[in-house]
């Protein structure tokens, strides 16, 4: 390793995207506007945060909240990007089974990958409780559904494994799931530890958290050139403007940083809409958090203002132009998904969006140190529980700035 090395903004540094399209229902989020400054601090700072979303956010108020100068910066207003396109089911359950997953990484791997989850959300609930976040936190079950691409036998494998490494797990057979839900399925997974949030709300308030704690928050600030020298890192603006400090962490979601391996995911595109407000008789019991073992699959969730949140419909579409043309179809798509299994055609659309999405074959984020930026760190969640992730990144982010190792690091190298 030579004594400088840096990314710039012709090899490294994240290209600017369209995140999402559409209208999503988190536009009309009360109070997510966050104060910022336009100039960079003129003394060094400890930790230099790029990216104001979600991830960010939380790195932010944990780091913030541990005692070291933290400076957010962002090429948009905070909360504008991939988070507004969120639909925030607070899960532990991985896109990817348990028993799948013990298959492609080893069981005792597979095992602290999903405890590590289950976790985060307790922890997550703690910290909005512990710093007062405003985010319309409400604790739900989860209700996994059997499907075309998991049958009845392959879901009672799955809550064998779960329930025998500790996890809150119910098997419900096709007459179980009819009496107490009234769906038609062979079967499902019944989940304690789940929660819906609001995501542009958390963000905001988090970030404001944050604030009070002392971090500053520069926007706009296009980062052109990250550099690391003599023990510490410099950052570069497309006006000229530097800050130095002695880490960064990048938090810049689907705009992938370039050291990253690009062969551990996919930036795919999904859709999600919202319906308009419903009477309480409209959801189902609970207002459970709902998901389907299928290919393409649904779930759905309702929301503080009595709607009903469903998407699905993923695609390996790039282009935004492409994605946007698509919502239309994708909506009707979700929304007949949505009526037949609710039985209720009449329910309408209000909101309609669709955004980037980072798949992974193992359905886990990439967290991992730069090996060609001394001193940096990247954060990428793949997969449905990308606010589950955000809380682990978080975490690590705070062992990290330590100069310690957070014991599930290796999870999450992306390989």
């Amino acid at each position: 390793m030579s004594k400088s090395s840096s990314f710039n903004s012709k090899r490294k540094i994240s290209k600017k995207k369209d995140l999402h399209d559409g209208q999503s229902v988190w536009t009309k989020s009360p109070r997510r506007h966050v104060r910022t400054r336009t100039t960079a601090p003129a003394a060094a700072t400890d930790i230099i945060i790029i990216g104001a979303g979600i991830s960010g956010a939380l790195s932010a108020l944990e780091l913030a909240a541990a005692g070291y100068d933290v400076v957010i910066l962002d090429r948009r207003a905070p909360v504008t990007g991939s988070t507004l396109a969120s639909t925030a089911m607070i899960q532990f359950e991985l896109d990817t089974p348990l028993t799948e997953l013990a298959e492609k990484i080893g069981p005792k791997k597979a095992a602290r990958a999903y405890k590590r989850s289950f976790r985060a959300v307790s922890d997550l609930s703690q910290l909005i409780d512990m710093q007062d976040i405003d985010a319309s936190w409400k604790n739900r079950q989860a209700l996994y559904l059997a499907g075309n691409d998991t049958g009845s036998r392959g879901l009672e494998a799955e809550t064998r494994a779960r329930q025998a490494i500790g996890l809150p797990s119910r098997y419900l057979t096709k007459s179980d799931l009819h009496c107490e839900f009234g769906f038609d399925r062979t079967g499902a997974i019944l989940s304690d530890g789940s929660a819906e949030l609001d995501p542009a709300k958390t963000a905001a308030s988090c970030l404001r958290a944050a604030q009070r704690l002392g971090a500053s928050i520069i926007s706009p600030w296009n980062v052109t050139k990250v550099s690391a020298s003599k023990g510490h890192l410099t950052v570069t603006a497309d006006d000229g403007q530097i800050l130095t400090a002695n880490k960064v962490l990048f938090c810049t979601g689907y705009e992938v940083v370039g050291d990253i391996p690009r062969d551990g995911f996919d930036i795919i595109s999904s859709w999600a809409i919202a319906t308009q407000p419903l009477s309480a008789s409209e959801f189902w019991p609970g207002r459970c958090l709902i998901w389907e073992a299928s290919d393409p699959y649904l779930y759905l969730r309702s929301t503080a203002d009595n709607r009903i949140l469903a998407g699905g419909e993923d695609s390996k579409l790039t282009s935004p132009e492409r994605r946007e043309a698509a919502i239309p179809a994708k909506s009707e798509a979700l929304l007949r998904k949505l009526q037949k299994l609710l039985s209720n055609s009449s329910l309408k659309v209000d909101y309609a969006w669709a955004g980037a999405f980072a798949d992974s074959p193992t359905g886990l984020p990439i967290i991992k140190e730069l090996p060609n930026l001394p001193g940096a760190m990247a954060i990428l969640g793949c997969g449905g529980n990308g606010i589950t992730f955000s809380t682990i990144a978080a975490q690590i982010a705070r062992q990290w700035a330590r100069g310690e190792k957070d014991p599930d690091l290796d999870l999450f190298s992306g390989k």
